[in-house]
């Protein structure tokens, strides 16, 4: 995806990295599978155990 936004697509947390926001999935419009902080998508591609674990901490 080009020009992202800062603050719309993604922001930088207290380390540094960037995070993609929800509305960036939601334009991205799948499941990466990688687990992603703020996945619309119900993690849908991400493998068990790890899906259930990043749901129960929703």
């Amino acid at each position: 995806m080009d020009n992202l936004v800062e603050g719309v697509d993604y922001y930088l947390n207290t380390q540094g990295y960037v995070v993609f926001t929800s509305a960036y999935h939601i334009k991205k419009g799948f499941c990466c599978g990688n687990g992603c902080k703020h996945c619309p998508f119900e993690y849908v591609n991400v493998p068990e155990p790890r899906r259930t674990e990043l749901l129960s901490l929703r």
